[in-house]
């Protein structure tokens, strides 16, 4: 935990620098684009439209076991979450790559690379939700106290994903395979995740596998806050912040003992 504590104390020190790549992430990003930060709405849109015809029509998937809510929201309070996680490993696998002249000739904390392209995806993830609180509004889905719960579920999720991005940003650094196998890996993952369907389908007997998948977790988390109304299942959020410390801790120490070799293999 003591390097942690450290990291953490160095970004801090170094938080003006982060903030400028931040900015710098956000604005260059859609810079010469005609329809500019409306891409943020609107590809999640396009994608929840797609995905609602072709599950909750073709495939008739039910949101829950009484299915009274409509798929569009069920999908998109998950998709959502998904997708920031899914864009924030992807940009962070490649962010030390593509940030070689500062590596070889700046000295600041490396990890400030990974956090800055994660904290990016977050402001992306914020102005998405304008359209999920717009579907919100239309099919007047009843909102209660119990929704504050989305604060501590979405600290768990970041604090998995900023211990995954650290491991493969340094891993990519040095095995340029690893962009690719994350595509797959993530590709995987999204369909043993409840993104499309509800947990409840899961047969019992692969129901330890799901639990043991902090983004399954996280996910039916979300739901049963914003969705059911009630607290998420303690025992299981528990069991995913566990995971995800392990898995930060895990990937700091990776990225760690990997950065006085960043600049050799730039």
């Amino acid at each position: 935990m003591l390097p942690l504590f450290k990291e953490i104390k160095d970004v801090i020190k170094w938080h003006e620098l982060l903030w400028q790549m931040v900015g710098r992430e956000v604005k260059t990003r859609y810079k010469q684009s005609i329809l500019g930060y409306f891409w943020v709405i609107l590809n999640p849109m396009a994608q929840m439209i797609v995905m609602s015809f072709a599950f909750s029509v073709i495939m008739r998937i039910p949101t829950n076991s009484a299915g009274n809510v409509p798929y569009s929201i069920f999908l998109f309070v998950a998709l959502l979450p998904w997708n920031l996680f899914s864009n924030s490993l992807s940009s962070a696998a490649s962010s030390l790559v593509g940030s070689a002249p500062l590596i070889t000739k700046v000295y600041f904390p490396r990890t400030i690379l990974v956090l800055s392209t994660i904290l990016a995806k977050i402001v992306d993830f914020l102005f998405a939700n304008i359209i999920l609180i717009i579907y919100m509004i239309v099919y007047h889905m009843p909102i209660n106290a119990n929704i504050l719960w989305i604060f501590p579920i979405f600290f768990i999720q970041q604090i998995f994903t900023i211990g995954l991005s650290l491991f493969f940003a340094a891993a990519n650094l040095l095995y340029r395979d690893i962009q690719y196998l994350l595509s797959l890996i993530l590709l995987l993952w999204m369909y043993l995740t409840p993104v499309i369907y509800p947990a409840d389908l899961v047969p019992e007997k692969y129901r330890i596998i799901f639990q043991l998948n902090p983004m399954s977790v996280i996910i039916n988390a979300y739901r049963q806050t914003i969705l059911g109304g009630g607290a998420p299942n303690y025992t299981s959020l528990v069991i995913a912040l566990v995971l995800s410390i392990i898995v930060l801790i895990g990937g700091l120490s990776y990225f760690k003992s990997r950065e006085k070799i960043f600049a050799d293999n730039i």
